[in-house]
C-alpha cells in the first residue's frame, strides 16, 4: 500500500488521488481522448513510447513506488506530455475500485508484474481476482486488458485468472486463445525491451470486454 508522505519529503509532490470517495477517471488528465491506464509504470519507458504511437490517447500510470510516480510524472511534463499523460501515486488495486464511472477506459495494460515467488507475498500478487474483474468494468465494450510477462508459470496462471472473468473474452492471434505472438501497441516497457534484447520468451496475453 502506499503511504501518505511527510510534507518535507523529497517526493512529496507526486501527483495522488483524493482520501476517500469516487474518483471520476476523466478528471486525472485534460482533453477528451480515449483514456488508457497502466499498472506499474515504473521509470514510465511505454507511458513516453504509447505516447508518441498513441497520440489520441489520454494515459495514466498507477504507481506504487512514491519516488518513480513523482519523478516519471515530473519527466512527462518536461516533455510536453502532462496534459495528457499522468503518473499516479496509488495502489492499483484499490484505485480502480475507486474509479468511475463504468465504462470508461479504452485499454488497460499490466507489464511484467509480481515478482514474488514465495507463499507469504502471494498477498502483494497484482494480477488476481480483483484487479481484473475492477479492469473489466472500467472497459468499454472492446476495451482490452493486456498483461505480459517472461514468466511462463506466471503466465498460465494469469490466462486462468483472466478466463475466470465472464466479462473478458479472449483476443489472442487464434481463435478462443489469450496469447499473442508480438506486442501489437507500438510501445514497449523497459523490461520488455530487455527480454528480447536477451532472447527471452515474452508470454503476452490480450482479452477484450464483452459486449454489457
Amino acid at each position: 500500500m502506499s503511504f501518505r508522505p511527510r510534507a518535507n519529503h523529497p517526493y512529496a509532490h507526486a501527483p495522488r488521488l483524493p482520501e476517500e470517495g469516487p474518483v471520476e477517471v476523466a478528471t486525472l488528465v485534460l482533453g477528451d481522448g480515449p483514456i488508457e491506464l497502466e499498472i506499474g509504470p515504473g521509470r514510465g519507458g511505454f507511458l513516453f513510447e504509447r505516447a508518441a504511437s498513441a497520440p489520441e490517447a489520454r494515459l495514466i500510470g498507477l504507481e506504487i513506488r512514491l519516488k518513480w510516480a513523482a519523478l516519471v510524472d515530473a519527466r512527462l511534463r518536461a516533455a510536453g506530455l502532462g496534459s495528457r499523460a499522468r503518473v499516479i501515486n496509488a495502489d492499483a488495486r484499490e484505485a480502480l475500485l475507486r474509479f468511475a464511472p463504468d465504462a470508461c477506459v479504452r485499454a488497460v495494460f499490466v507489464h511484467f508484474p509480481d515478482p514474488w515467488w514465495k507463499k507469504r507475498h502471494a498477498k502483494r500478487l497484482v494480477v488476481g481476482a480483483g484487479l481484473v474483474d475492477s479492469a473489466a468494468r472500467l472497459l468499454v465494450d472492446g476495451g482490452e486488458l493486456y498483461v505480459q510477462t517472461d514468466v511462463e508459470e506466471r503466465a498460465a496462471e494469469y490466462e486462468a485468472e483472466l478466463a475466470a472473468c465472464a466479462d473478458l473474452e479472449p483476443a489472442g492471434d487464434e481463435p478462443g486463445s489469450m496469447r499473442l505472438a508480438e506486442n501489437p501497441y507500438g510501445a514497449r516497457s523497459p523490461r520488455e525491451h530487455l527480454a528480447i534484447a536477451d532472447g527471452l520468451p515474452v508470454h503476452r496475453l490480450r482479452t477484450r470486454r464483452r459486449p454489457r
